[in-house]
């Protein structure tokens, strides 16, 4: 969500007004496309592969264990939740607000292409993304002859687009492949997805306050998960946009789409890519209005229409989407997709 921005001291300022987003936000299969598609809902409850992660005998977790995510502990503690100086206030940013959370454990990086496609292997699991047909893909990385046969546009967002055979197989459109992303994070996985990877490992998608907590690596109030410094000594800490969004981007970090995990340094905690390359999923329902007194283990509303995401993604720029901070949010509805799109796994013991 930022590219170039202050590497001064000074927390940067807050982006300039109508820099909302880079309209991700918007990607809800509901959401209004030019002219609209009717869409067909999936076949089944992506929590069957839950209920079979707690059903499956041993012997059927073989290979896919070996490629799982390292995790490490998180000890539990209170932190300064959200911000009093809200990059994007409409956002739910603020206030500020004292949060403890018990220790639990964080997978060190976003989950890959590689440990999605173990675990699809062994459980048999379709995506929703399968399952409807298509998701949205960044105008940028379509090829000239799949842009050519798409009709339709977020009306919210032109330059993201609903491609027929996108999902975490084909990320950029039907004549692409992840032959050599495997050690990238998975795109194209929605909500529910998400959960029944976590699931099936007897894992679960971290809470809200658990990310941001986990984000922020110990340091106070600091906007990154490295300091307020965005370049520190010139240095490229996250994989964002760098150039003019959404138009050109000069990937100045290395990379003008998603990089390898682990490809960044990593924060105090251990984790990396917090922020950057691949917006991440929370457990947590979405809403605005928080509390400014103390809570321990919040786990959000009870309900709701979309779910909480953090962290932003390659697309990120302080002039379009200023949410590679720890502090800020976004939100989509569980059944969404995209291909910025991805997640992490948490557990309260060691797997």
């Amino acid at each position: 969500m930022s590219s170039q921005g202050s590497c001064g001291a000074q927390p940067e300022a807050a982006a300039p007004q109508g820099a909302s987003g880079c309209g991700c936000d918007s990607l809800k299969r509901a959401v209004a496309l030019e002219p609209a598609e009717d869409r067909t809902a999936p076949a089944e409850p992506a929590d069957k592969y839950s209920r079979r992660a707690n059903e499956r005998l041993s012997e059927a977790q073989g290979d896919e264990e070996e490629v799982q995510s390292q995790m490490v502990l998180i000890s539990g503690g209170e932190f300064l939740m959200g911000t009093d100086d809200p990059g994007i206030p409409a956002d739910g940013e603020g206030p500020q607000r004292p949060v403890y959370v018990d220790s639990f454990y964080m997978d060190v990086q976003e989950v890959t292409n590689h440990q999605f496609q173990s675990f699809v292997r062994a459980s048999g699991y379709i995506t929703e993304a399968e399952k409807f047909g298509d998701s949205f893909v960044f105008e940028g990385l379509l090829s000239e002859s799949v842009k050519n046969e798409i009709t339709q546009a977020v009306a919210a967002a032109p330059w993201w687009l609903p491609v027929k055979g996108a999902n975490w197989r084909q990320p950029d459109g039907p004549d692409s492949n992840i032959t050599d992303r495997l050690d990238h994070p998975v795109l194209h996985v929605s909500w529910a997805d998400a959960v029944a990877y976590c699931s099936w490992f007897n894992k679960r998608l971290p809470t809200e306050a658990e990310w941001e907590y986990a984000c922020r690596g110990g340091l106070k109030d600091r906007l990154y998960p490295w300091g307020n410094k965005l370049n520190p000594k010139g240095q490229h800490y996250a994989n964002l946009w760098q150039g003019d969004f959404p138009n050109s981007n000069s990937g100045e970090d290395g990379y003008i789409k998603t990089s390898p995990v682990m490809s960044f340094p990593a924060n105090g905690f251990g984790l990396y890519d917090m922020v950057g390359n691949a917006w991440e999923w929370t457990s947590d329902w979405w809403t605005v209005h928080h509390t400014t007194e103390k809570q321990r283990n919040p786990t959000g509303p009870p309900s709701g229409t979309d779910k909480v995401k953090k962290g932003g993604s390659y697309m990120c720029h302080k002039s379009y989407c200023y949410r590679y901070r720890c502090a800020a949010r976004s939100q989509n509805t569980p059944d969404s997709s995209a291909s910025n799109l991805g997640f992490r796994c948490a557990s309260q013991e060691r797997r």
